[in-house]
């Protein structure tokens, strides 16, 4: 396989259709290597329209998905990050170069090791891996500026709009199957949240958030 060529086409005929269009996310993409945060195993769908397999029954986001969030994060370099749901690495690796610190909570141990290995080995040394359950987000390090979810969740809890500044942006895909929207909450004051929908799709359930109550009859 031609990486390089791969990685281009990855960026032309998946990602930049999806209506990713900022240069500096489109360039960001062509220099974060992808294929060194997916498993050897599965290394030649690095590039590929699909969710990644991750050890543990985990997955990586399909690449459009993660480029799209990580447009509408519209993250800046002063700002701090949290990240729910580090998987392989790949998206705390992606908001390590736009933002000035990322912490990135992983509920699993063994990919919480994983993405440390990897973002080491990348050069990444503005991203924290944090072995925890991210439901009620992570207070110490915070407020942040920004938040994303890496993965899908019933409805936001608001432990975690708590934890945003005012004028920050949380990123997450919300729902139940089959319908699920990826949505940028933006805190807009001290109480007021303003929801934008992005677009439909699914995603992997995050471990340790609460489901809807229901009713067996």
């Amino acid at each position: 396989m031609n990486i390089e060529q791969a990685r281009f086409n990855m960026i032309e005929q998946q990602i930049r259709p999806w209506d990713v269009l900022d240069a500096s996310v489109l360039e960001l993409l062509a220099v974060v290597k992808r294929e060194d945060f997916v498993p050897s195993a599965y290394r030649a769908l690095a590039f590929v329209d699909t969710e990644v397999p991750l050890p543990s029954g985990q997955c990586m986001l399909a690449p459009k998905v993660e480029a799209r969030l990580l447009q509408e994060l519209g993250v800046h370099k002063h700002e701090r990050v949290l990240e729910i749901g580090t998987g392989s690495g790949f998206m705390a690796a992606l908001l390590a170069h736009r933002g000035q610190h990322v912490t990135t909570l992983e509920i699993n141990p063994e990919l919480a090791d994983l993405a440390r290995t990897n973002l080491r080995r990348a050069g990444v040394l503005n991203a924290t891996v944090v072995n925890a359950d991210g439901s009620q987000g992570h207070s110490a390090d915070g407020p942040y500026d920004a938040i994303v979810l890496s993965g899908s969740i019933a409805e936001v809890p608001t432990a975690l709009l708590a934890q945003l500044k005012v004028g920050g942006r949380l990123a997450a895909i919300v729902g139940q199957l089959p319908v699920m929207r990826a949505v940028v909450l933006e805190r807009n004051g001290e109480h007021g949240v303003e929801r934008r929908v992005l677009f439909d799709t699914v995603a992997q359930r995050l471990r340790g958030f609460d489901e809807p109550s229901r009713f067996h009859f």
